[in-house]
């Protein structure tokens, strides 16, 4: 079969070390039967060793080379197509599973529209482990008060537990991307509080608009237009609001509209 050449305009970096992907996949811990879709297989690398354990599992892939190779492997169902055109809602459905098991080494120059387009979806995932910038990935777990701290942070700490479970070198990759790489495991909230996500989604990018000046000159004066009759500090920085305080606003704007 001859070789495939790493695609730059789908920012492909094909995972090649096998005590990377023996690591990996022991992180996910794949069950017989689990209902697992994998995003950009690519050259099935971590693919192989999850659908030995699961049996069976589902992929999507935009390479269309790519794709046609994979359906040549009698345990996979492919689905080629854009991730972010999926819908993993209906996806769950024709698995026949209430609750997915998303996996990937996702495509650097799309990762945060990815990790938005399957919050949409968080109501049909049991997991999420993902291959990330590990920048992308500190950014996702950090704390308030933080350098990383920002939009990603709040939108999705609001859904999900996160964790670094892997911090993994370029050397690992074919060809090297020119950053490290860490993988994170998402668990989503049993039960997340009840927000608007596109009010959440305007409140927490207004808050972060200019991160280095107090809330007053940005959320404050977007809270002022709003009619906003609540209470809260605008004289601090929108990396000082922790995820809850973030969240209880969004309500607060919710019950007074």
């Amino acid at each position: 079969m001859a070789q495939h050449q790493a695609r730059k305009r789908f920012g492909q970096h094909f995972l090649t070390d096998g005590a990377v992907i023996d690591q990996i996949v022991q992180a996910i811990a794949p069950q017989p039967g689990d209902a697992m879709v994998e995003i950009g297989p690519g050259l099935a690398a971590m693919t192989q060793p999850l659908v030995e354990r699961l049996g069976r599992m589902h992929v999507i892939e935009l390479d269309r080379d790519l794709a046609h190779r994979l359906r040549e492997h009698a345990q996979l169902d492919v689905t080629q197509a854009d991730v972010l055109k999926v819908d993993f809602t209906e996806l769950a459905v024709t698995m026949q599973t209430g609750q997915l098991r998303v996996v990937g080494n996702l495509p650097y120059n799309i990762s945060t529209p990815i990790l938005f387009h399957l919050l949409e979806h968080v109501a049909v995932v049991k997991d999420q482990h993902f291959m990330l910038q590990k920048e992308v990935v500190e950014r996702m777990v950090a704390v308030p008060s933080t350098a990383h701290y920002g939009r990603l942070s709040v939108m999705l700490q609001w859904r999900y537990d996160m964790e670094m479970v892997l911090l993994v070198g370029p050397q690992a990759f074919d060809p090297p991307p020119r950053v490290d790489s860490a993988m994170v495991r998402m668990l989503p909230h049993t039960n997340g509080a009840a927000v608007d996500a596109k009010l959440l989604s305007e409140l927490v990018q207004v808050a972060f608009s200019q991160r280095r000046k107090l809330l007053r000159h940005t959320l404050g004066r977007w809270l002022t237009e709003r009619g906003f009759s609540g209470d809260f500090d605008v004289q601090r920085r929108a990396e000082e609001v922790p995820v809850q305080q973030y969240l209880a606003l969004a309500q607060t704007l919710s019950e007074q509209a």
